[in-house]
């Protein structure tokens, strides 16, 4: 059975998911690109049955007439959408622990896709220690919550 984790940035909001993933897809819709600031979404889909908070409440946001976005209200961080009476919650998989249990298989919204998005995969790359010589010598004490539940946090 599958167990994971997940919240956001500052770790005031904690979630757990017992059982099987759904779909896991991009979504490249205004509304998604608005909602995480960013070229889109990468979602994937959790049996409500099976998704539960384990600390702290999302903020919420209705994009449109049946759908609720949530955030934590204190980093910021979009963490799912829901559609009224649908029986799955869609997680944003950067907010998963371990995103890497959920890679996409589908892309959707391509109308509103960014005319760059398909040439990300393909730019310079550097890790955040190559690029940032402040990050490389431990000058930054992270807020970040760890990728794993915690009794407390901070």
């Amino acid at each position: 059975m599958t167990e994971l984790s997940g919240g956001c940035q500052c770790g005031a909001v904690r979630y757990h998911i017992t059982g099987p993933l759904g779909h896991a897809g991009i979504c490249h819709c205004r509304m998604c690109q608005k909602a995480f600031g960013s070229w889109g979404a990468a979602l994937v889909s959790v049996p409500l049955q099976g998704f539960k908070w384990t600390r702290g409440a999302p903020g919420i946001f209705r994009s449109s007439a049946p759908v609720a976005r949530g955030f934590c209200a204190a980093c910021g961080t979009p963490l799912f959408l829901h559609e009224d009476g649908d029986s799955n919650i869609e997680v944003a998989i950067g907010s998963l622990d371990n995103p890497n249990a959920a890679p996409p298989t589908t892309q959707v919204g391509m109308e509103a896709r960014v005319e760059w998005f398909t040439a990300m995969a393909g730019l310079p790359h550097k890790t955040t220690n190559e690029d940032n010589p402040l990050a490389a010598a431990g000058r930054y004490k992270t807020r970040q919550h760890p990728d794993h539940d915690t009794q407390v946090w901070p």
